[in-house]
């Protein structure tokens, strides 16, 4: 079986719990919160959704550039991912992504700033919607992207997650 038949995933353990890792075709598709056993119904849904295989298979040599590499960011030693993404979503989605991914470790960035920088000043529910449909949070820092008013707005992962990330690269104190 070749790499194109399926999506490679793995689970690694973190200083925020269990992230299910996914790379497809070697480049990185997916990380979600949580074991591999409790992501894999909502994975192969979406993998179906953007026409990508449907069989996920663990395969630790596919995915262990990006493990390596969030691993590094748990540890404090790496503060910029140098991963190949496969961004699967909507042009919009996508321009939001690559402004998240502008983002400077322990920065952030209101959702009005984003709504700005994808040229839609009054797109700020929509930047929040394509912020919440994020395929490869942490990689794509949508943790840093905060209210205007400076206050925690919703995660994937939970607030407390979201506060562990930004604590972890110094922005707040929690």
């Amino acid at each position: 079986m070749n790499q194109e038949d399926y999506i490679a995933v793995q689970e690694i353990e973190t200083s925020i719990g269990y992230l299910t890792v996914s790379v497809y075709d070697h480049q990185l598709c997916h990380v979600d919160f949580g074991s591999l056993e409790e992501n894999k119904p909502q994975l192969a849904l979406w993998a179906k959704k953007h026409e990508l295989p449907v069989l996920l298979k663990v395969d630790e040599t596919q995915c262990s550039e990006a493990a390596e590499q969030l691993r590094d960011y748990f540890s404090g030693a790496r503060k910029e991912f140098s991963l190949k993404l496969l961004m699967k979503g909507t042009e919009f989605q996508r321009k939001v992504w690559a402004a998240l991914a502008e983002i400077p470790f322990g920065e952030t960035r209101s959702y009005k700033d984003i709504a700005q920088a994808v040229k839609n000043p009054k797109g700020v529910r929509a930047v929040g919607m394509a912020n919440n449909r994020n395929p490869i949070p942490i990689v794509v820092p949508c943790h840093r992207v905060i209210g205007s008013d400076g206050s925690l707005i919703g995660y994937g992962g939970g607030l407390d997650v979201k506060k562990f990330l930004l604590k972890l690269e110094n922005r707040i104190n929690v």
